[in-house]
């Protein structure tokens, strides 16, 4: 069993920056590969990144290529986006999750096993 809680969504200006944390608990945190995801209002859940178990690979949609950044730190069971230039279209609830498992990262959302509970990140314009 893994736990996930996101935190650090907010309200923020479009060009602004936010950096989400997701806090993982329940297994080795270095063990299986991270992802983040986001679901807006009316819209079907979408990939933004994932990372490897190892923090030295990680892939990106191409919406937020160039903007966002993911990264994890295992001492801290933690993982990261990093979001800057934010876009009024970056507006969804992000979610973290875990593919247990794997060492790999994947864009596809049925490959992982857990899921937080979510962080809404608003961008206004």
């Amino acid at each position: 069993q893994v736990q996930l809680v996101e935190s650090g969504g907010g309200l923020v200006q479009a060009g602004g920056s936010l950096r989400l944390s997701c806090a993982a608990s329940g297994r080795t945190f270095g063990s299986y590969a991270m992802g983040w995801f986001r679901q807006a209002p009316g819209k079907e859940r979408e990939f933004v990144a994932t990372i490897n178990w190892s923090g030295g690979s990680t892939y990106y949609a191409d919406s937020v290529k160039g903007r966002f950044t993911i990264s994890r730190d295992n001492a801290k069971n933690t993982v990261y986006l990093q979001m800057n230039s934010l876009k009024p279209e970056d507006t969804a609830v992000y979610y973290c999750a875990a593919r247990i498992g794997a060492y790999s990262g994947s864009s596809y959302s049925e490959e992982y096993n857990y899921w937080g509970q979510g962080t809404q990140v608003t961008v206004s314009s």
